[in-house]
Order: structure tokens, then sequence, then C-alpha cells
């Protein structure tokens, strides 16, 4: 019996579940500095906190990839609400217990919300590569993709107006429930795509898949691509803070253009291919970075919409890569590669967050005050963080070169 496929409706509804994911990023971004403030927590602490969000985040999608095909899309979502859903309310309550136990309260919330955010990239990113291929595969994953940073530009703009209303840092993270609510509703009682290539559901295949040579250059690439995107902006809050700019705008126009320029990704992604992509972000996000570090005023905000442009592409892309060059690695070559982003960007979390209290130490012991020592630590920090695109121009030009000349790989016809 031919299934009936509503792939406007699962498009959707994975549009909204991304949503939910960007809120609890731009949200816990936003009231980083007012958490660590109230329970008195420092840099390196929060980093564990930001840690937490995105170790559990490459878990889910891990073991999401590894069950897709056994349990389905529909279960992993499931899972994914619950997860947002709690992680959330516990995020509400922490502040009323002691220290010791509030803080251990929001590591778990944390790491329910990635969980939940985890699960969302498994369940969705092959469902969608199942539903389209070639450009319009491109295309539509870059326009699913569009939510993430669409979702942050929003979420940015709601985490300032309640900010400046008076709103508890608390009580923000009750936006995030909301699209989650919406995307439950648009996925009940939808039938779900089978996989394109018939070997994508064979987990021995998978695996023999990612052995080879072009999946482990990208699983490596991912690890960087991720944290040259997610490193400045988890941050935003504390390393911009004295730049003359507002950090929740600065995030705002970064996520805005992002998902403006993503929503065009097919298009561009055609003209220049895959790895001319990758290879013009890691350029231009290495340009966007350097100007966050040297830059005050409005030029802070002339360098957020470099870093955008750089960095646009770098997900989507690499999702994309793996889809088309490496199809029999499946649901779980793909969440596999979104994994190893995330638990990348979770491992250096708490490297970031000492090297801005080392930094400000540093700073400290040279003189400097108030907002002067935050200018001068925030962009000693930035300026560390430069290293990670810069490796990836060498990377992507190696790739650029390794993969001229070469179609991607045969898939059945939608």
């Amino acid at each position: 019996m031919t299934q009936t496929i509503n792939k406007s409706a699962l498009f959707n509804a994975s549009c909204f579940a991304l949503i939910t994911t960007a809120f609890s990023f731009s949200i816990s971004a936003g009231t980083l500095k007012s958490l660590g403030e109230d329970l008195g927590y420092t840099a390196e602490k929060l980093g564990y906190l930001n840690s937490l969000w995105f170790f559990g985040f490459p878990i889910a999608m891990i073991i999401g990839g590894l069950i897709y095909h056994s349990i389905g899309p529909k279960k992993i979502m499931k899972i994914a609400f619950l997860s947002h859903f709690l992680g959330a309310a516990l995020t509400l309550y922490a502040i009323y217990f002691v220290s010791d136990l509030s803080y251990a309260i929001l590591l778990v919330s944390n790491l329910l919300m990635g969980i939940g955010c985890g699960c969302t990239e498994a369940a969705c990113n092959p469902m969608i590569a199942d539903m389209y291929t070639g450009d319009k595969m491109n295309k539509m994953l870059n326009r699913f993709h569009m939510w993430f940073p669409g979702g942050i530009f929003v979420g940015a703009l709601l985490s300032e107006l309640m900010s400046t209303l008076g709103f508890s840092w608390q009580s923000q993270f009750w936006l995030i429930p909301i699209p989650a609510l919406v995307y439950v509703y648009l996925f009940n009682g939808k039938t779900f795509p089978k996989a394109s290539v018939e070997q994508a559901s064979s987990l021995s295949e998978n695996f023999k898949a990612m052995l080879t040579p072009l999946f482990l250059f990208i699983f490596a690439c991912m690890a960087l691509t991720a944290i040259t995107e997610f490193g400045p902006q988890k941050w935003t809050g504390l390393v911009l803070e004295s730049s003359g700019a507002k950090p929740m705008l600065i995030l705002a126009l970064t996520t805005g253009l992002m998902a403006v320029l993503r929503f065009f990704g097919g298009p561009v992604t055609s003209a220049l291919g895959q790895t001319g992509v990758l290879l013009l972000g890691a350029v231009i996000s290495t340009l966007g970075i350097y100007l966050f570090s040297t830059q005050t005023g409005v030029m802070v905000y002339i360098a957020a919409i470099f870093f955008a442009t750089g960095v646009a592409f770098f997900w989507p892309t690499m999702l994309g890569f793996v889809a088309a060059k490496i199809p029999k690695s499946g649901a779980l070559g793909m969440s596999i590669v979104g994994g190893v982003g995330m638990f990348s960007t979770s491992i250096f979390q708490p490297f970031i967050g000492s090297w801005i209290d080392d930094d400000i130490a540093e700073q400290t012991a040279l003189g400097l005050t108030g907002a002067d020592l935050d200018l001068a630590a925030g962009q000693a920090t930035l300026s560390t963080m430069m290293t990670f695109p810069i490796i990836l121009i060498v990377a992507f030009t190696l790739l650029f070169f390794w993969q001229k000349g070469k179609k991607p790989a045969a898939v059945a016809a939608h």
C-alpha cells in the first residue's frame, strides 16, 4: 500500500520543533548573566551549565539516529516535547532551593532541554532528507534550519523585552513550551516517509559508510564549524556587554540575518556548490570574529553581519553534504555528524568560561577596571575563538579540491 505523505505538514511541524530548540538556546543565553548574578556563579560554573545543554543534544541525536528506523520520528518527537517542557519547568523553580541543590537542578534542566533539542534534530533531519532529494533537499534543509536562527531572533527580542519590562529570568523559560505544543499538534496522526536509500535503514551499512575517509573528515570538520557558530553566540551577553552595543540586539541581528540567508540557501548552494559554501563561510566567519575582537560601538553591529554571513550555511550544508555524498550512512550518519558538532560545543563551554575568567584576571592585573576591564577581557576571549574558523579555512580548502568534479551519490527518485 502506497503511503500518503503530507510533506507540508511534516515540514511545518519540524520548523516549530526547531523554533522550540532556538527558544531554549536564546532564552538561556539572554538570561545567563542574570542567573549568574542572582546565584553567585562564576563564568566557569555558567560554562558547565551551558555544557550540559550541548551535551544532552548530541547524546539524544546519536541515540535517536540509532533508533530512528525502529521506533520512528513521531515517538522521538514525543520524547523531545517532554524534555523541553520539564527542562523549562525545572529551571523556573531551581532558585527556590539551597545553592548546591539549585545548581544541580539547573544542570539537570539544561541536560533535559539539550535532550529535547537533540531529539528534534535526530527525527527531523533524516525525515526531510527522505522527503526531498538533490537541490530540493539542500533548499528544504536550509529552510528548516533557518528556523534555528529565526527562532533565536524572536527569542532574543522577547527575552530583551521581558527583561526591560521587569520580568524575572526564570519566567522567560515559560516561552519554550509554546512552540512545542504546536509541533505536537501538527505531528499528530501523520504518516512519515521511508528511507530514500535502501541501505540507509541498515545499521551495518550505516557504520560501513561512516568508516570512510570522507565521513571521518566531515566528522572532524563539524566539531569546528559548530563551535565557530555557537561559541560567540552562546556567550554574547558576557563577552560583548561592554562593547558599546546591546548584546541581545547583536544576537538578534546575527540570527535574524542567518535566518534570511538560509531561506535563500538553495540557490546559493546550487551556485557555489556545498564545498564552495563551506570554504567561503570559513573565511567570512574568521573576519567576523576578528572584528568582534577589535571593534566597539556601531562597528560591532557590522561585525555581526560578517559573522552571521559566515556561519549561516555551516550546519545545513554539513548535514546536506552527508545526505548527498554519503547517503548510506542514513539517519545515523546525519545524527552522528550533528551530534559531534554539539558535543564539541559542550566540551568547549567550560574552556570558554575559564578563558573569560583568565582574561579578566590578566586584565585586572594590568590595572583595568569596570567597563574597560570587561571589554578587554571579552575581546581577548573572542580573539582566542578565532582559531576555530582559521583551521576550517585550511580544512575546507582541502575538501574543495578533494570533491571537485565529483557528483552526489545516486538516490531514489521522489
